[in-house]
């Protein structure tokens, strides 16, 4: 009789718990990207004057709208999985990223609703019995100004902050090769004086130099996004913040 126990399979370690954190906020940083055609999917709102009586098509808002709300629970997920690891660091800053990321994605919402309302005026109310063209007309491109406000407020100007906040952490602790904060705390300061030439009439936020000043910022987060996912934070970095935290505990500790 054969009794020869068979060698155990083989199992995989089961993850870091701050690799899961890594990846968590990786992914969730890349999917905060999948906004990036709604100026194309919204082009029918800020080209045609008549849309809310009819004109162009609804789909392309609606699949906007709805992109825009998951990059705002993204962009909030990002601060959430985020926060155990700043506050090691920096409890002020990373309070900071994620009040900032709060704003950021209630704002966004705030014009995702002003995109429903103008597609909800379409579909009901427009071409029913006494209804005022005119006066939709107008109510459209209210409910389209709305929108470019929030925009600038949310998904041009609270980005400065992230990075300002979550790039001071990363560049302080080194749990990222410090080239990746380097360029948000760069575009910080120009995306900011972008945002406030876009406030004052300068420019328009479809601008060639708008879309300039946003680069840094923007390649900041995607290689961010990139590098959390794939490489996770950096392994001696992780080692000096347990240490500093057992150190600090053992100092709080009674004797």
């Amino acid at each position: 009789m054969n009794t020869t126990v068979g060698a155990p399979a083989a199992t995989r370690p089961p993850m870091d718990r701050m690799r899961r954190t890594s990846l968590a906020a990786g992914i969730l940083y890349l999917v905060t990207f999948v906004s990036i055609p709604t100026l194309a999917l919204y082009q029918d709102v800020r080209g045609q004057a008549d849309f809310v009586l009819g004109a162009g098509s609804a789909t392309g808002v609606m699949w906007g709208a709805l992109s825009e709300v998951v990059v705002a629970l993204a962009g909030i997920g990002t601060a959430v999985v985020l926060f155990p690891v700043a506050k090691r660091v920096s409890e002020t800053a990373a309070l900071g990223f994620v009040t900032s990321r709060v704003v950021e994605g209630s704002l966004i919402i705030v014009g995702v609703v002003s995109m429903l309302s103008l597609i909800t005026l379409r579909n009901d109310v427009a071409g029913t019995a006494g209804t005022d063209p005119a006066s939709l007309v107008t109510t459209g491109h209210t409910l389209a100004a709305v929108y470019d406000w929030t925009f600038l407020l949310s998904q041009s100007l609270m980005p400065v902050f992230n990075a300002l906040c979550l790039g001071t952490v990363l560049y302080r602790s080194g749990l990222v090769p410090r080239i990746l904060p380097t360029l948000g705390l760069i575009g910080a300061p120009l995306l900011l004086a972008s945002d406030i030439a876009i406030f004052f009439g300068v420019f328009d936020r479809a601008a060639p130099i708008a879309a300039l000043a946003a680069l840094p910022i923007a390649v900041w987060e995607f290689s961010l996004g990139v590098y959390l996912t794939v490489k996770g934070f950096k392994p001696a970095a992780v080692a000096a913040l347990r240490s500093a935290a057992g150190d600090r505990n053992s100092q709080l500790s009674p004797a």
